[in-house]
């Protein structure tokens, strides 16, 4: 019998099937290859979690900007909007937790790069001041100090000074009114954040002394107070600003993300750009500083964004930027622009964070334990091999075929996402793969055992491989889609471990979906038309006789083939003289035949001599039959 066009269109496909499988393994591959030739460490070793490699752990102890104690609610927010930082950075598998209700303990994996730490590290307070002025990243020394001075500087050797003698000098220079003393607060009140008033005596002696050419080691409460003046280092060009009180802040931030810079008209302009979004309030309040700043001349033109005491971006304003959309722009890199859109997108802490200790730290379980969870994976592996063979036959090398396909295709995955978004294989993620082995195996029994059922029922092998698939993938997707719910249940309502466990689960089950659908069903469709599996061989797993024999045990309900069935009751009967066959049920018993029997019972009407009234009914239903008879033969 021939098809037409029609109906070998709707035939399936399974070597297209098995076509995308192999260009899928080979991009999977080739990726791999890719980053192992272009970096220096093999892509195929996926990175390892806490609990098997080990890493650095930071103790931080969290701080009030104002003073005021730390309670347990700030540190639980602290703890999560950290875990948000790391997570953005794509490290895996961190512990972050309390410690005594007044430390932050964060563990990170591996090597941390030294953004991820600096993240972990700062309390990504984000302040937007105006510029006052602009100085010499290097602080003052005696010979400048001395010129500066003038007249009021005779009799210093610059050649002999010692600090602290530099440092009194300094104090003289910042001393305008020559009282002695410093004063901490403008002499006038400031017309505006952009009124040079900001600058205090207190605030040019810090100006003369900050040394922007090494990092920053003053403490948070001298670089953060947002009702005041401040110096920080640009760590673009180690530039040292003059700043007047912050006008916006992190907390009117609603989210922040990089991209290429563009310009007023959206047309690209090289290079990287972190884009801004501010509330309703910082929208009008960053419009209002905008038309400000767009009036003034440089560098009061500008304002700073300040990040710890940092200035992370410095940019002129030529016009007023409405709408609550921001673009910080400069000579970001790609990674520079992330690394900063993920310092502000989560808003800023409440606190700020002091360092009390940085080391590293060993494996909590250590390769031991991970050999072990190898060999027992392995072993399961081997158990399940043994039980397709002996249960399936030859269809079993097929079972066996995909599973060894889904578990290396896992392997493959887990390392690619280990390279390109820092998960880390932790000894949870094992255990997820060994229990995906038992899943993708139960989706291969589902389908099997679907297929013998159509052969029972006396179809053809290929018409039972395709209509057992029929009603296989049903209950394959749904199970499926129970593992990857309760997956997904767990990775968003726990952390750490378990958090990696719930995710390795869940990119199995897609795999097995993935395997059966585009191996183990195209492969059956193939093998089904050979003449091996097709006409159902001895050994092929899909003999009709033997699928058609009794099993040897089928429930209590049904007894054995070889129990002896009760041979069914023969009725009585008897022929009578005159030819009639009379059954047992037509018989009557002794009280109505027997004249001395109890209860017997007599007729007198129409009875011969000696007959009882049972034999006369008797008689009667003869007499009756025989005139049928006769009348038949007739």
């Amino acid at each position: 019998m021939s098809l037409s066009h029609e109906e070998e269109d709707d035939q399936p496909k399974p070597i297209r099937r098995l076509i995308v499988l192999a260009i899928v393994l080979a991009a999977l591959l080739g990726s791999l290859i890719a980053g192992t030739l272009t970096t220096d460490k093999s892509r195929f070793t996926p990175d390892l979690a806490l609990d098997l490699e080990g890493g650095t752990q930071i103790i931080l102890t969290p701080v009030t900007t104002d003073g005021s104690e730390v309670t347990s609610q700030d540190i639980r927010e602290a703890i999560n909007i950290i875990r948000q930082r790391v997570d953005a950075t794509g490290v895996a598998e961190a512990e972050i937790t309390a410690q005594g209700g007044s430390n932050i303990i964060v563990s990170l994996p591996g090597q941390p790069s030294q953004e991820t730490l600096d993240l972990v590290r700062t309390s990504a307070v984000l302040r937007m001041r105006p510029s006052l002025t602009i100085l010499d990243p290097a602080p003052l020394d005696a010979a400048s100090v001395v010129s500066t001075l003038g007249p009021d500087g005779e009799g210093m050797d610059p050649a002999t000074m010692t600090p602290d003698e530099v440092d009194a000098a300094i104090r003289q220079l910042a001393d305008i009114d020559g009282d002695g003393e410093l004063a901490t607060e403008p002499v006038q009140e400031p017309a505006n954040p952009s009124d040079q008033a900001w600058i205090t005596e207190q605030l040019l002696y810090e100006a003369y002394t900050l040394d922007c050419t090494v990092p920053d080691t003053r403490p948070a409460s001298e670089t953060d107070n947002p009702n005041a003046g401040v110096v920080a280092c640009s760590l673009e060009d180690q530039t040292k600003h003059v700043l007047g009180p912050a006008e916006l802040d992190g907390s009117n931030l609603t989210t922040a993300s990089s991209s290429p810079a563009t310009n007023q008209q959206g047309v690209p302009t090289g290079g990287w750009a972190v884009n801004m979004s501010f509330d309703s309030e910082g929208a009008q309040i960053f419009a209002d500083v905008t038309a400000r700043l767009a009036t003034l001349q440089y560098p009061q033109n500008a304002f700073a964004a300040v990040l710890d005491g940092n200035v992370i971006s410095f940019a002129t304003v030529s016009y007023t930027i409405a709408g609550g959309e921001a673009q910080i722009s400069g000579n970001f890199n790609a990674d520079q622009a992330a690394a900063l859109a993920n310092q502000l997108k989560f808003g800023s802490l409440p606190l700020q964070f002091e360092v009390q200790s940085e080391e590293q730290i060993s494996a909590t379980l250590g390769s031991e334990q991970l050999t072990s969870g190898l060999i027992a994976g392995v072993v399961g592996l081997l158990l399940i091999v043994l039980y397709m063979i002996w249960q399936y036959h030859a269809l079993g090398a097929i079972a066996v075929g995909s599973i060894l396909l889904s578990t290396g295709t896992s392997y493959l995955i887990i390392s690619l996402l280990s390279w390109t978004m820092g998960y880390r294989l932790s000894m949870a993620g094992v255990l997820g793969i060994i229990i995906s082995i038992g899943v993708t195996a139960d989706s291969f029994i589902v389908y099997f055992e679907r297929i013998r059922d159509e052969i029972r029922d006396g179809r053809s092998i290929p018409a039972a491989v395709e209509r057992g698939w029929n009603r296989a993938k049903r209950t394959i997707i749904i199970s499926d889609f129970v593992n990857l719910v309760a997956a997904v249940v767990l990775y968003f309502l726990t952390v750490g471990s378990v958090r990696g466990f719930a995710f390795t689960l869940g990119v199995t089950t897609l795999l097995d979906l993935f395997i059966v659908t585009m191996f183990t069903y195209p492969l059956m469709t193939l093998i089904a038309k050979t003449s091996f599996f097709g006409e159902g061989k001895r050994g092929s797993g899909m003999d009709r006789i033997k699928l058609e024999a009794a099993p040897r045990y089928r429930g209590r309900s049904l007894p054995s083939s070889s129990a002896k069935k009760p041979k069914p009751k023969k009725s009585k009967s008897m022929v009578t003289s005159d030819g009639v066959e009379i059954h047992d049920y037509e018989l009557p018993d002794a009280r109505f035949t027997d004249a001395g029997a109890p209860g017997f019972q007599a007729d007198d009407s129409d009875l011969k001599p000696g007959e009882s009234l049972a034999k006369k009914r008797a008689r009667q239903r003869r007499e009756a039959r025989k005139a049928q008879q006769d009348g038949e033969d007739a």
